[in-house]
């Protein structure tokens, strides 16, 4: 506005009206930019939306799963994807999903998953990659109350849970899966591993007729080429190599006598340059043995399994994932599905009942070009085992020199029995009386004089 000096000037200057300026048209240039870096994913027919989200991810290169399975998942295929944990196989069966689900019009897409922490896990992803076209995904399984799940599903577009919990909807009459386009299977061989085969029978039978089924398994045998033979329609198979890079993973073994494996894992622990680290048991009580005698022994180490609740098994897992705990000991069934990077070292402790859960151990480390050690602790309870793990050639497993190591003394935790329902709720109940000191590393109750 001009100076104004008299009140004649300044009722005229009101009246003047500036000349519009002409507006440039608002386009998002940042977006049109980092929509270039993923080219290779929209080949795939992957929306424009989902492109987007992918771009913020910093994502640039499909992998080989994505690549394969894609454009059958988008053509609405029945597809049947061989894939380990880490692989991408989220985005894989998760575009689909995206793309065809319409926000408003009920439960259209179903995936189910083995675990608690792998359901939280993919709907997290499913909702960071439907970012721009919002939608409401509900996240459902045991050991939570379950009120607000039955709120969160009333207004639900998609549903990812674990078998019990959602039977446990289905008995209640809160769930309905009679208008379900796209039902995907995820980590379908632990899923019938774990015995859920009668439960997940039930809700495929309970889900629409005319549905999309997308079946992603690392192993593609038995009970679940039954699974896809019965419940699929013409699938399309596709198969991504394992993502873990030979040439940086050397895998050894030990082998010792029982009342040494304790012992003999404390060394390497103590003596090998590592990151993070997996212990791998095959039991609960295992877990809870190995990793009570590690802290004792000022190792770092937190223990998770399939009895802790889900509160604390959420709490343990963020511990790894930010490093402030360096050793984490599990069962295959708590550690099933988690993508965890920075993986150094995996310890079988306890060498696994079936060759294909030691490749998904083995999954765990020598990934993004880096290295990874694998070391295997042997003794005559595991032989039979490790035979079987032998005879699949998981590549060269070399035999080491046990070093000289001196015997440590345990202790045995607290007896816990898990009572644990088809909400998955755990109920612990801890035997009283004091702790008393074992000379076996194996865990079995041998009692001993405490070393001076």
């Amino acid at each position: 506005m001009p100076d104004i000096k008299t009140v004649a000037e300044f009722e005229k200057a009101k009246m003047h009206k500036p000349e519009p300026v002409e507006k440039t048209p608002v386009t998002n240039v940042h977006h049109e930019r980092m929509l270039e870096h993923v080219d290779k994913f929209k080949t795939l027919g992957i929306s424009r939306d989902i492109l987007r989200a992918i771009a913020d991810e910093g994502f640039t290169e499909p992998t080989e799963i994505q690549t394969k399975s894609i454009p059958h998942v988008i053509a609405n295929k029945d597809v049947i994807a061989r894939a380990a944990t880490g692989s991408g196989k989220t985005l894989a069966f998760g575009c689909g999903v995206i793309q065809k689900t319409i926000k408003g019009r009920g439960i259209q897409a179903l995936i189910l998953a083995p675990t608690r922490e792998l359901a939280e896990q993919t709907g997290l992803e499913l909702k960071k990659f439907s970012k721009y076209k919002p939608l409401r995904v509900a996240i459902v399984y045991g050991g939570v109350p379950i009120n607000r799940q039955i709120h969160a599903i009333r207004t639900a577009d998609v549903i990812v849970g674990t078998p019990g919990r959602l039977l446990d909807h289905m008995q209640r009459k809160t769930i309905t899966f009679q208008y379900i386009n796209t039902l995907v299977l995820d980590e379908a061989d632990r899923m019938l591993d774990m015995g859920f085969l009668p439960d997940v029978k039930e809700i495929i039978n309970s889900c629409s007729k005319d549905r999309q089924t997308l079946l992603f398994s690392a192993t593609v045998s038995g009970a679940v080429a039954a699974i896809a033979k019965d419940y699929m329609k013409d699938p399309e198979e596709v198969f991504a190599e394992s993502h873990v890079d030979p040439t940086k993973l050397k895998q050894i073994y030990y082998d010792v006598s029982k009342n040494l494996k304790f012992s003999l894992l404390l060394y390497l622990l103590k003596n090998e340059k590592s990151d993070l680290v997996m212990v791998f048991c095959n039991t609960r009580r295992g877990v809870d043995f190995v990793a009570k005698n590690l802290t004792d022994h000022k190792i770092d180490a937190i223990p998770i399994h399939g009895g802790f609740a889900q509160a604390k098994r959420k709490k343990t897992l963020g511990k790894f994932h930010s490093q402030k705990a360096e050793v984490l000991v599990c069962t295959d069934v708590a550690a099933r599905g988690l993508d965890i990077p920075s993986v150094s070292h995996v310890y079988n402790y306890d060498i696994p009942k079936e060759s294909d859960q030691y490749i998904h151990r083995i999954g765990r480390t020598a990934r993004a070009g880096k290295d990874g050690k694998v070391i295997n602790i042997l003794s005559d309870a595991d032989y039979d085992n490790f035979r079987k793990v032998m005879a699949k050639k998981h590549g060269t497993i070399t035999r080491t020199e046990k070093p000289h190591i001196p015997m440590v003394s345990v202790s045995q935790p607290e007896r816990r029995v898990y009572n644990r329902g088809r909400s998955g709720k755990p109920q612990n109940k801890q035997h009283s009386g004091k702790r008393k000191k074992y000379n076996n590393n194996s865990g079995k109750k041998r009692p001993m004089q405490r070393r001076q």
